[in-house]
């Protein structure tokens, strides 16, 4: 029985969205399960995914909160 843990920033996919939208994470699990089902044989009906939003702040890179770290990386390209 697969269990999957998708981790994903809380933040819109497009203008105006402030999150993913339930069509979105459908897709996702579908996905996800599918390639599980197509890869390693695991029934669909056996495949658990969790997808879990984190805050765009509680989410580190480069050792900087995401926010910070983008601003930092967009301002190295200039």
């Amino acid at each position: 029985m697969p269990i999957v843990n998708i981790q994903i920033t809380r933040e819109g996919s497009g203008p105006g969205r402030s999150a993913a939208t339930a069509e979105e994470k459908a897709a996702v699990i579908k996905g996800v399960s599918e390639v599980l089902r197509d890869v390693l044989n695991k029934p669909l009906d056996s495949t658990f995914v969790v997808i879990d939003e984190v805050e765009l702040e509680n989410f580190g890179w480069g050792g900087l909160p995401v926010p910070e770290f983008r601003k930092q990386r967009e301002a190295e390209k200039k």
